[in-house]
């Protein structure tokens, strides 16, 4: 996701890409920049606003960071939890930086949560699929987890199915009593199923992302849009009017 970011923010008219950070790849060339090993360099190059795709382990260090240094940050690293939410949002308080974080910046997926969102209140029973590339380090997915929440939170009384396994772990994790199964295989990238069921009949959405370009639009909407939403702001929903 980082070298689609940057190539994304390269070749936008209305931004210009001000420094790159990755101590995997540091020294490497990307959009016509180095790769830097350390964060230093977002403010050595002058940066305003910086996008994190990096891992559960580093995000919020990076956030904190970034808020203290006074530059905006635009977050799509997943495993940032209510918790993490509440860290970023007292960081960014009365700051000069704001923050965007969102667990997904694909469009089709957040319309996806809306409906979902929507389906709850006329099913009593929901579980969600996610399925990512083999590369993924958390599970759930943050946008399974927040999926997850919304139905839990929409609908109207708690479903508890069968929770007998003959091989454990089978029926898959809860969050917030709600099923999610998480599947990583290579030949993924983005994929969930949110399946409804009700008497005599079920009802799934289902959004697929075939390439990382379909997050792009998204976050590029977030680094032109953060400067003018003063503290944390969470999903792409406020961005999109939804």
């Amino acid at each position: 996701m980082g070298w689609a970011v940057c190539a994304g923010v390269a070749e936008d008219p209305d931004l210009e890409l001000a420094a790159a950070v990755d101590p995997s790849h540091a020294g490497e060339e990307v959009g016509g920049l180095t790769v830097a090993a350390d964060l230093d360099a977002l403010g050595e190059g002058g940066v305003e606003v910086a996008v994190d795709f990096t891992r559960p382990d580093a995000v919020v260090d990076n956030v904190r960071f970034l808020l203290e240094s006074g530059i905006h940050a635009v977050v799509g690293t997943t495993g940032i939890g209510p918790e993490e939410q509440e860290l970023i949002r007292g960081w960014a308080e009365g700051g000069s930086a704001n923050a965007i974080v969102a667990p997904n910046f694909s469009v089709g997926a957040v319309l996806s949560q809306q409906l979902a969102e929507q389906a709850a209140p006329h099913f009593p029973a929901a579980e969600v699929i996610e399925l990512h590339h083999d590369q993924k380090l958390d599970a759930p997915s943050g946008t399974a987890a927040a999926t997850a929440r919304r139905i839990a939170a929409a609908r109207g009384e708690a479903w508890k199915g069968p929770g007998d396994e003959s091989v454990p772990g089978v029926r898959g994790g809860e969050v917030d009593g709600v099923r999610v199964h998480s599947i990583r295989l290579p030949g993924l990238v983005a994929h969930q199923e949110i399946i409804f069921g009700g008497r005599g009949q079920t009802l799934s959405i289902r959004h697929d992302s075939t390439d990382r370009s379909s997050f792009i639009p998204g976050v590029l909407l977030a680094v032109k849009t953060v400067a003018t939403r003063p503290g944390l702001t969470v999903g792409l929903e406020p961005l999109l009017g939804l």
